[in-house]
């Protein structure tokens, strides 16, 4: 730890550690950035060359959950943060209580759970799908006849990139109903909530930062496209009423406000046919459709995630050019030499070394309407 610093100063200064719970690209990127602004990051992760470890200055070894891990990460770092959400709660609950912990527990409780995610967007102004939390087949038909229409039945806990959820067709009798909780369930007891669908023109998503003093910069709105529930491709500008897209950015802070965050976070929201917002789900960390800011911004997610969290001033949000971002999939290797020749190109792979079908191993973002050439 360095001892130019404390534990929540008001800002720390290089040579501090930044300890990040988790090794994935997410963290990798979040040490990169870190290490240009002069700190050593400290990375926890149970695979030792997980992606956020190769480009670290210091590794922990553990789950989690592993209460002596935890200990090592902060005593040995001046601010802590996570690159994920799906991490046991109590470990990170004692994190908070003895270290500076950034985003706060709130925020990480909060996006876990839907049910209590969709709640806190409700009572905050923030407009949601019509949902309702269902504890067994019953909940469930009889939300459905609410509904009157196709819904989503997803479980609280545990649930990304389209898993953990399933189509709950509008009549839909008990015994599909409960099929459809049987395989969701595996057996266990659980807890879900049941969405209605919409009618969406697009699915668009802001990332903003906010710092310790409550400043709040929000980047552009993104359109994003998934296929098989996984991000593909996101464009920015996304292509939208650009009053849509100021209200979008208002909800986003809204949002990061209400959770007193510290740190960047993204807001997935539906356009719907009328018009409309409706959020989809809170991110609380830096966001795979902000992974263009990277190379069409000046203060990219990264680095505007360390200067918050650090205690810095943030940076621009502003764009210098049109972007369009496409994840590499573990199924395309073969593409990622197409893309060098292309001068607006830039690839970035995250050093995974297992390449197999729906891993993010990378991304490429490609721009477009540029200052400058690069090829000049």
């Amino acid at each position: 730890m360095s001892d130019t610093t404390t534990r929540g100063n008001a800002y720390l200064t290089p040579g501090a550690v930044v300890g990040i719970v988790g090794g994935g690209q997410l963290g990798r990127m979040m040490a990169i950035a870190a290490s240009r602004l002069g700190f050593f990051t400290a990375v926890l992760s149970p695979d030792v060359n997980a992606p956020a470890v190769q480009v670290s200055y210091q590794h922990i070894k553990g789950d989690y959950d592993n209460r002596r891990a935890l200990s090592e990460l902060t005593e040995r770092a001046d601010v802590l943060t996570y690159e994920l959400e799906q991490i046991p709660l109590e470990g990170m609950q004692w994190v908070s209580e003895n270290a500076y912990l950034a985003p706060n527990i709130h925020a990480l409780d909060v996006s876990q759970d839907r049910v209590k995610e969709k709640a806190f967007l409700n009572s905050n102004g923030v407009p949601t799908t019509a949902w309702k939390e269902c504890r067994n087949v019953a909940d469930v038909k009889t939300a459905l006849s609410e509904f009157a229409c196709d819904s989503i039945l997803k479980v609280a806990f545990g649930g990304y990139d389209g898993k953990g959820q399933e189509k709950v067709l509008r009549h839909a009798g008990a015994s599909d109903i409960a099929k459809i909780w049987d395989r969701l369930s595996l057996g266990q007891e659980m807890v879900t909530i049941l969405e209605a669908t919409v009618d969406f023109d697009c699915e668009i998503s802001v990332v903003v930062a906010r710092d310790k003093a409550g400043n709040v910069v929000p980047y552009d709105p993104v359109r994003n496209h998934h296929e098989n529930h996984i991000l593909a491709t996101t464009v920015v500008p996304a292509g939208i009423d650009p009053a849509i897209g100021e209200k979008a950015q208002t909800l986003a802070k809204t949002v990061a406000s209400a959770l007193e965050y510290v740190g960047v976070m993204c807001l997935e929201m539906f356009v719907t046919t009328d018009g409309e917002l409706l959020a989809n789900e809170i991110a609380p960390r830096p966001h795979n459709s902000g992974h263009w800011t990277l190379d069409a911004c000046l203060i990219d997610q990264f680095e505007q995630h360390i200067r918050a969290i650090c205690g810095l001033p943030l940076g621009s949000g502003n764009r210098f050019a049109d972007a369009t971002m496409q994840n590499i999939l573990g199924t395309e290797r073969e593409k990622v030499g197409l893309y060098f020749p292309n001068h607006n190109a830039r690839v970035h792979l995250y050093g995974k070394e297992e390449w197999r079908p729906g891993r993010k191993m990378g991304h490429v973002t490609i721009l477009d309407r540029l200052l400058c050439d690069p090829a000049a």
